[in-house]
């Protein structure tokens, strides 16, 4: 089920929000019995919501949290070889997102190798364009929604209960909830059992967090549904085409519409999870931080998928050693952490070369570039570095395979005559919009956050925002009613 449909906007998501408005005000004798109940009401909501779309999936993330539940217990209560049960239940984690999510690709690299005949590049292209050929005759496994994002939340709850940053959750009601709360579920932000643990003990709705979820909800409804949208009809298009014929323009047009979709997509999911979440008296941790207004590429990760780094960060990097075993183990430590960023973002390697260029670049900042990047006076030069690695890497982001990525990077940079023109992918509204997405990718908002966190509270800020968002909610449904399906970019992870 999209938050951008019609079907959760007018029925699903007003009966979750007046059944726990109703569980708020009954008459319960007890605060913890009334918290209880609401817990299991979110919590069929949040089931009935992943359903949806594949009954099948569900039992996948049921197993997913009977697996964590059942390992945090035991690990909690070990007294002898809990470091071994931790590894069993992150194995078997790993193992379940392994075959639903690498399989295939295996299987594709297996049937390459079977396939060999004596040329080795013409094995490398086998692998890389990820094409099997069937030999095996095994079935292509569907990848359920959301299965990195839920895996992930499960095991930094194991993960924190082993090294006892948190304590153990007895309810398996509380716990279900934690992993499939449907705002955040299918698309992010990763959040840790430890960010809301006393938010499944104790919370209240006030009319002040529910006007604030309300405003961060249809804000990003109309980053999904008018921006998001109108980017991907200008990226769909360009990158259906024949790559090796697009000419530099029209590869630059493309790489950029796909730069601000990818940006406005994610980031009004983001905004809509944590906004239902504000509306239901959970607080979630933001997600993104105007990252396309980054001076170099270690900032762009502080502020880009904001919880995926920091997992990355906490049950990676640090358990490495950090920086604190000296530079070269440093750099070894960048360089693993990346290369897993790349491969939890898909089986493909396209997703291992974008992770892998992203490790090469934050060590060469740390070597050389970042102190020249620092001392430089001329900042609109770092912006124009950041921005240009950024969008190399969504070209193998967005490409099938490394192939069309090396392709569509040789259009870019030495495009030859093509039949394609700019203009035509180019109308007036195509041309408002892409004026709309540069302005307020970040630039704009830390212009005048300070002036407007002083003001917002003002009758006249608030009659403008309220005034704001109804028209966005309207223009949004006339687009979900007129439009077409456009499922967001993070459910493939």
């Amino acid at each position: 089920m999209l938050f951008s449909s019609m079907l959760f906007l007018w029925i699903f998501l007003p009966v979750v929000i007046i059944g726990n408005f109703i569980l708020s005000v009954a008459g319960f004798k007890e605060e913890e019995t009334r918290i209880r109940a609401k817990n299991v009401f979110l919590l069929v909501a949040s089931l009935i919501f992943y359903a949806w779309g594949d009954v099948n999936y569900l039992f996948i993330m049921l197993s997913s949290i009977a697996l964590n539940y059942v390992g945090g217990r035991i690990i909690g209560d070990a007294k002898t070889h809990r470091k071994g049960k931790l590894a069993l239940v992150v194995a078997l984690n790993l193992g379940i997102l392994f075959v639903f999510k690498y399989f295939n690709m295996v299987v594709v690299v297996i049937e390459s190798i079977l396939s060999f005949e004596g040329n080795a590049l013409q094995l490398l292209q086998n692998m890389l364009s990820m094409q099997g050929t069937g030999e095996l005759g095994l079935p292509y496994i569907v990848l359920p929604i959301g299965i990195s994002f839920f895996t992930f939340q499960a095991m930094s709850y194991v993960i924190d209960v082993y090294y006892e940053k948190t304590k153990v959750q007895k309810s398996l009601f509380a716990f279900a909830l934690y992993v499939s709360f449907f705002p955040q579920l299918v698309a992010g932000p990763i959040v840790k059992y430890s960010d809301i643990a006393e938010q499944l003990k104790t919370r209240k709705e006030t009319v002040a967090t529910f006007v604030s979820g309300q405003k961060r909800f249809c804000y990003g409804l109309a980053k999904k549904v008018l921006l998001a949208n109108t980017f991907a009809e200008v990226a769909d298009k360009i990158w259906s085409l024949e790559t090796s014929a697009l000419g530099a323009g029209v590869a630059w047009l493309g790489i950029l519409a796909y730069t601000l979709q990818i940006y406005y997509d994610f980031s009004g999911y983001s905004d809509m999870a944590i906004g239902i979440g504000r509306m239901l008296g959970f607080e979630f941790k933001e997600n993104f931080n105007y990252p396309y207004t980054s001076l170099s590429v270690q900032e762009f990760w502080r502020r880009w998928h904001i919880s995926l780094s920091t997992w990355f960060k906490e049950y990676v990097y640090i358990p490495l050693g950090g920086n604190r075993r000296g530079n070269k183990r440093t750099y070894l430590n960048i360089f693993i952490v990346f290369f897993l960023t790349g491969v939890w973002h898909g089986a493909n390697f396209t997703f291992f070369v974008w992770g892998m260029m992203y490790a090469l670049l934050q060590i060469l900042e740390r070597l050389f570039l970042g102190k020249w990047l620092e001392k430089n006076p001329v900042k609109i030069i770092n912006w124009i570095y950041c921005m240009l690695a950024v969008m190399v890497g969504w070209v193998f982001f967005r490409a099938d395979t490394v192939f069309q990525a090396v392709t569509y990077l040789q259009q870019m940079f030495a495009g030859s005559t093509s039949y394609y023109t700019v203009i035509s992918f180019l109308s007036m509204k195509v041309i408002v919009v892409f004026a709309i997405g540069i302005l307020f990718a970040g630039g704009v908002q830390r212009l005048l956050k300070e002036k407007y966190e002083k003001v917002k509270y003002s009758l006249p800020v608030m009659a403008c925002d309220l005034c704001i968002q109804a028209v966005t909610l309207v223009l949004c449904i006339f687009m979900m009613v007129s439009g077409t399906y456009n499922p967001f970019i993070y459910f493939q992870f």
